[in-house]
């Protein structure tokens, strides 16, 4: 068998546990919210043998198609009614174990969560959230949940202690209208100003969707060296829309992808669809591919950098598999981006 070696791909958002919302999800057909109340329900059911255990099938799955590495954007922190476990980070450990156990590198996201949600997910205080992240001896970054989880003092106070530790911090932002009309009556502002306010951008910051996005929003980003990430299977189930790519390529404003709900898992399919969704967006087909040249390496070493790691590792390919055979060795990057499937992995 020919085959050719490549970068594994990186996952830079992941909710395991939403793995199995697949057909569950459906059942609600009106918009996000909706289906909010499925996925809800899902979490509150979890214990830590059980998130280990969706974990563990979502990782397996993920390695085999072609990710190597995930960034678990972690919030059912508590036990169901908000207390917390005797060790309270024994559900975050439970997806690191799992990932291990996959043969995935996680760099676990715990997420802050303080009002909305459910009370799993909930902590009192910014303090009684920063002191269990300092308490994990996991590879690990931070996270806000969404600028209408927190108040706007906890984003403050999670970019300073990311810049302290030299953690990458990540954030769902602008990924819903309404999302943006709560935050413009709360705060005066779009979701990416709130961000760039309290000091949240940054090198070290990813945004999460990043769709209902403005110039000036995109200004920011770019100014701040922030990375976006695109969740495109994702976000195209949920009706959430889809990003400004190439107004962002034409920023210089970084774009990784991410697996989400874990609905699908084909690092190919995400990578074919950024770049369908590009070409639409301006109906041209001059888009992320013609100007990187090689669309999965670049994404690839996004995501590493949105994660904080060096990279991903490596995966095969096969080239005798029929989305491959035949194609010239000059062009076998952009067949990859535009033909591949998790069906052409070969290790």
């Amino acid at each position: 068998m020919a085959a050719l070696t490549i970068a594994a791909m990186v996952s830079a958002h992941s909710h395991a546990f939403q793995r199995d919302l697949r057909g569950i999800g459906e059942r609600s057909d009106d918009d996000f919210w909706g289906w909010r109340g499925a996925m809800y329900a899902l979490a509150d059911a979890l214990d830590p043998d059980s998130m280990y255990e969706v974990a563990l099938r979502a990782y397996t799955e993920m390695r085999a198609a072609g990710y190597g590495a995930v960034g678990e954007f972690h919030y059912v922190h508590h036990q169901p009614d908000g207390t917390p476990y005797a060790d309270p980070n024994v559900m975050a450990l439970a997806v690191a174990a799992a990932a291990q156990d996959a043969g995935v590198k996680c760099i676990l996201l715990p997420a802050a969560y303080h009002r909305g949600g459910r009370p799993r997910f909930l902590d009192p205080d910014i303090d009684t959230f920063l002191a269990r992240v300092d308490a994990l001896s996991i590879p690990h970054g931070i996270a806000a949940h969404s600028v209408r989880a927190v108040p706007a003092e906890w984003l403050t106070a999670i970019a300073r202690y990311s810049d302290e530790r030299d953690l990458v911090r990540h954030v769902h932002a602008s990924e819903q209208p309404r999302e943006l009309e709560e935050c413009e009556a709360e705060h005066g502002c779009s979701p990416i100003e709130l961000l760039h306010r309290t000091g949240f951008l940054g090198p070290r910051a990813s945004v999460v969707h990043g769709i209902h996005v403005s110039e000036r929003d995109i200004a920011l980003l770019a100014e701040t060296g922030t990375t976006v990430v695109s969740c495109p299977t994702t976000e195209g189930n949920l009706g959430d829309g889809f990003p400004p790519a190439l107004a962002y390529a034409d920023a210089g404003v970084p774009l990784a992808i991410g697996t989400d709900e874990n609905l699908v898992l084909d690092p190919f399919e995400e990578v074919r669809e950024l770049e369908t969704l590009a070409r639409r967006e301006r109906l041209t087909r001059h888009a992320l591919l013609a100007r990187s040249g090689d669309l999965w390496t670049e994404t690839a070493r996004n995501g590493a950098h949105s994660l904080g790691i060096e990279d991903a590792g490596t995966i095969g390919v096969d080239l005798a598999h029929p989305r491959l055979a035949g194609v010239a060795r000059e062009d076998l990057p952009r067949a990859i981006a535009t033909c591949g499937s998790s069906a052409i992995v070969v290790g």
